[in-house]
């Protein structure tokens, strides 16, 4: 278990040197040394050491860690060493998307949601999946869906205009319309609760391998830097453009496994809401902003190819596992 008794997560156990350090100095106050250099590692996209780490430090800036300074968020050792995490990782993610000198973001990010390269992991737990591949499944996502929306709410202070008033609308929708108990965050808290699963935030932090970790902190990266508002909305843009599919297979699945209504809640929702969210997003979001700064449309593309990218490997992660008949996740299953 890696939630206090106060509900914030505990510091996770290292996975290498740079995780450790930052992990040590975590447990003293603001103004311990912390590692200058990190040496970019084989892969920056999915390094268990490099995404521990990178995680660490965003998190600080979420909800933070039991028995840690808050403090420690605008440590100036402490954003020299997440600079050094983030220049491998965002320099290896833009080398694998590529780009265009001009690209038609409306038509690219269309043609990314219509894509279908690779195994779909949706379907597979639709069609095949076992109930414990299932709660193996919720506790990957926990570390995104506990948090949802949180890091594309850093966009709406970053534009101006219609589509200010546009994401706020959406995200606003992600927050329940005001319900706490709407909160699409909330609705993957009880389907987890429904699938004897621990639903505290951080929770399963231990078990998260590098790549897990990669796809949240894509997009907490994108969120926390300004000049990559146009990443954040292009990431935004597409995962609402490529809801609708999976939860609804998502849901399916449940009820094959004999889950009712309540543990498929959360799924049943985004189907609702995700029909119309992406539709808005690239229109009136994507495309109002556009108006304003077109030269954000080459980062808007890189944004969404970044989510394809680690969504794949993210994919191509488990079920490798899961054909070989192991787990995905590190050490015990849950």
């Amino acid at each position: 278990m890696t939630s206090s008794s106060r509900g914030l997560p505990l510091l996770p156990t290292p996975r290498g040197d740079v995780s450790s350090s930052l992990i040590e100095a975590l447990r003293r106050p603001p103004g311990t040394a912390l590692v200058s250099a990190v040496e970019p590692p084989d892969d920056p996209l999915t390094d268990e050491d490099l995404h521990l780490s990178l995680y660490v430090c965003y998190e600080l800036t979420y909800r933070g860690f039991a028995g840690v300074d808050p403090r420690w968020e605008w440590d100036p050792a402490l954003l020299a060493l997440r600079r050094a995490l983030e220049t491998p990782y965002e320099a290896r993610l833009r080398e694998v998307v590529g780009g265009s000198a001009s690209p038609d973001v409306a038509e690219e990010l269309r043609s990314l949601a219509n894509g279908e390269d690779g195994p779909s992991l949706s379907h597979y737990v639709e069609t095949t999946g076992t109930l414990q591949q299932f709660r193996e499944m919720c506790v990957h996502r926990s570390a995104w869906q506990l948090k949802e929306a949180d890091p594309h709410s850093w966009a709406i202070p970053r534009v101006a205009g219609p589509a200010k008033a546009i994401l706020t609308g959406l995200q606003y929708d992600e927050y329940g319309g005001g319900d706490p108990a709407d909160m699409h965050s909330a609705l993957f808290a009880v389907t987890m609760d429904q699938l004897d699963l621990d639903p505290r935030y951080g929770a399963y932090l231990e078990l998260l391998p590098g790549i897990t970790l990669s796809t949240v902190n894509v997009v907490s990266m994108f969120g926390l830097h300004r000049r990559l508002q146009g990443a954040l909305v292009g990431h935004l843009a597409l995962f609402e453009m490529t809801s609708v599919g999976p939860m609804s297979s998502y849901s399916r699945a449940l009820a094959r496994l004999g889950l009712g209504p309540e543990a498929r809640r959360f799924f049943d929702v985004h189907v609702a809401a995700d029909a119309r969210h992406g539709e808005i997003a690239l229109q009136q979001v994507v495309g109002r902003l556009l108006e304003d700064e077109p030269q954000l449309a080459g980062d808007m593309v890189f944004g969404a190819r970044a989510l394809t990218q680690l969504e794949q490997r993210f994919t191509d992660h488990i079920l490798g596992c899961w054909q070989a008949d192991r787990s995905s996740l590190r050490g015990a299953a849950a």
